[in-house]
């Protein structure tokens, strides 16, 4: 039985099978397992000595796409769950959805992509793709909401699975306040922070609302939120771009959601195979203790 001075290694396989994962388990010589989900996830003590490189190379060598999360297994079950919204807790890049209805797509996609690498500055990118919205009718906005913007799986899930068990859920976005505000509605989110488009009651003006929402107004959400729960240790912090990468890792547990490599990089682990109830997995989780949320 593990302990919370053990170090805790979580396997979440994409596929389900059950003797896959007991090979792997074993492969990576972990003891006191404990089966999250059949065929699907499990858990245990591993040696002192593994790193994330000799996993990684289990994995490689097994040819198995699994995603894993090597943590301390104290306090694992967080009390505040933050989580960016475009390409995590939603599939698309809202702005760029926009632009497409004005006619920049491509033009805004290439800037989003640059941003998000950490390549370019946020604020400036967001300013610049902006501009090219100006004129845009409001009628295009819940349009874009209904036709184009879908949840990701398993974000329904862990939101209501956390707040059972009595976590705050907060949506911090570099994006719209007109589609968080949705999709904070629509996955049960409670608190929703973003930009706002200002417009002349018709159409956009090409213009957001000073002060612009990037990657320390994510951090400075983070450590509002979890003042309540003793600090970001406290935190679950969820994001894909370079503007989320300071909540993530200042969190207690930083997950990067099929991120961009700088941001898989620092973060404490990835889902890059699976969904967003691994997030739930790797807090030790099972999934017969899931709320399902449509």
């Amino acid at each position: 039985m593990a302990n919370a001075l053990d170090q805790i290694l979580t396997l979440v396989l994409k596929k389900n099978d059950t003797s896959v994962l007991k090979s792997l388990l074993s492969a990576l010589e972990v003891s006191s397992i404990s089966v999250l989900a059949n065929g699907k996830a499990a858990e245990g003590v591993p040696p002192k000595s593994l790193t994330k490189d000799r996993i990684e190379m289990v994995l490689l060598e097994a040819g198995v796409k699994a995603d894993y999360c090597l943590q301390s297994g104290e306090s694992r079950k967080k009390k505040l769950l933050i989580c960016d919204m475009d390409s995590t807790l939603i599939g698309q890049e809202c702005i760029d959805e926009l632009a497409d209805f004005a006619g920049f797509k491509e033009k805004v996609s290439a800037i989003t992509e640059r941003a998000m690498r950490g390549e370019i500055g946020f604020e400036g990118a967001l300013t610049d793709r902006v501009a090219l919205l100006e004129g845009l009718p409001l009628s295009d906005l819940q349009t874009c909401f209904e036709d184009r913007i879908r949840i990701n799986e398993g974000a329904k899930t862990l939101c209501a699975t956390m707040k059972a068990n009595g976590a705050e859920t907060v949506v911090v976005s570099g994006g719209f306040t007109f589609f968080s505000s949705r999709v904070a509605k629509a996955v049960g989110f409670e608190h929703h922070h973003a930009n706002i488009l200002l417009d002349d009651g018709k159409a956009l003006s090409g213009r957001v609302q000073p002060p612009i929402l990037g990657r320390e107004a994510k951090l400075d959400r983070l450590k509002e939120y979890s003042k309540n729960f003793g600090g970001p240790e406290a935190a679950l912090a969820i994001g894909d771009g370079a503007n989320d990468l300071a909540m993530i890792t200042a969190s207690g547990l930083g997950i990067a959601y099929y991120a961009k490599p700088a941001v898989a990089a620092a973060a404490h682990c990835a889902i890059n195979h699976s969904d967003l109830r691994t997030a739930l997995y790797f807090q030790g989780y099972k999934d017969s203790e899931f709320v399902e949320n449509g």
